[in-house]
């Protein structure tokens, strides 16, 4: 049986446990969906591949032990404005209201704004954005927490002796860093799901490496194989063709859910993802 190693997205921080108790504990729960996963495919005659979690949220957190937000006016007017460039791409107006500009306009009414186009609540959309940005930016922004969160998946790879990595949210731009940091880890096969890689201005234009002069990104060493998964209504995993900005060799899209559209238990327990994982787990 291979062994996998699954990297997790945003609000994951595990209060109270060492980075290896939280790394273990989430694993156990990742295995349990991954099973669940493989029946959902018609592949239950096989036995899913064993998880190592790839443990990285208490890099993120600052030195006074500060961590989730809990309200969008507790963003900083720098993780604010992340998350209008995260809606142009979610579905903004390409035109602001006359007498006003997406710069100024305060980020509840941008929200309530592409929450009417989408059909979907203000409240649904503010709570994926106070989700996903502050732990983003704090990656993005802090060039130590950046280095010591790529570190750490980086260790988890190199240690699991895995070929095959799982990448979710913000776990993908993480793991996508740290295979171009760490060229040598062996990892064979890619699998992104729920990946926010190509999100412009807040993503992807800061990755590290930067794309390429055709404004592209670039294909991590080592890799010969790149799957790309993600959910019809994931808010996050946008624009939702990776493979246009990304040399993607294969993209699924699906609906999964009506609810956890974005979580990786969902993404886990989906036949989509086992199906991407079983060739090559049989064969590494």
């Amino acid at each position: 049986m291979s062994r996998i190693v699954v990297v997790h997205g945003v609000r994951n921080y595990k209060k109270g446990l060492t980075p290896e108790e939280a790394a273990t504990k989430l694993a156990g729960r990742w295995q349990e969906y991954l099973a669940a996963g493989y029946k959902d495919g018609g592949l239950d005659h096989l036995k899913a591949p064993a998880i190592t979690a790839a443990y990285y949220a208490h890099t993120l957190r600052n030195a006074e032990g500060q961590g989730s937000v809990d309200e969008l006016d507790q963003l900083s007017p720098a993780q604010q404005q992340a998350v209008v460039e995260w809606l142009r791409v979610v579905g903004m107006p390409t035109d602001p209201a006359e007498g006003q500009s997406w710069g100024g306009m305060p980020v509840r009414q941008a929200i309530d704004l592409v929450a009417r186009r989408r059909g979907i609540t203000a409240q649904l959309l503010g709570r994926i954005a106070v989700a996903l940005m502050p732990e983003v930016y704090s990656y993005l922004a802090s060039p130590d927490r950046r280095r010591r969160a790529r570190e750490e998946v980086a260790r988890t790879i190199e240690h699991s002796g895995a070929k095959v990595v799982v990448a979710h949210s913000l776990g993908s731009v993480v793991t996508y860093e740290a295979l171009h940091a760490h060229p040598g880890l062996g990892v064979e096969v890619l699998v992104t799901v729920g990946s926010p890689l190509g999100v412009p201005g807040a993503v992807f234009d800061m990755l590290d490496p930067a794309p390429d002069t055709s404004g592209n990104g670039t294909r991590p060493p080592g890799i010969r194989h790149w799957a790309n998964i993600a959910e019809a209504g994931d808010l996050v995993a946008l624009p939702r063709r990776l493979g246009d900005r990304f040399p993607v060799d294969s993209h699924h899209e699906a609906h999964m859910s009506t609810v956890d559209f974005h979580t990786l238990d969902t993404y886990l327990a989906s036949g989509l993802t086992a199906s991407a994982l079983a060739p090559h787990c049989d064969t590494l």
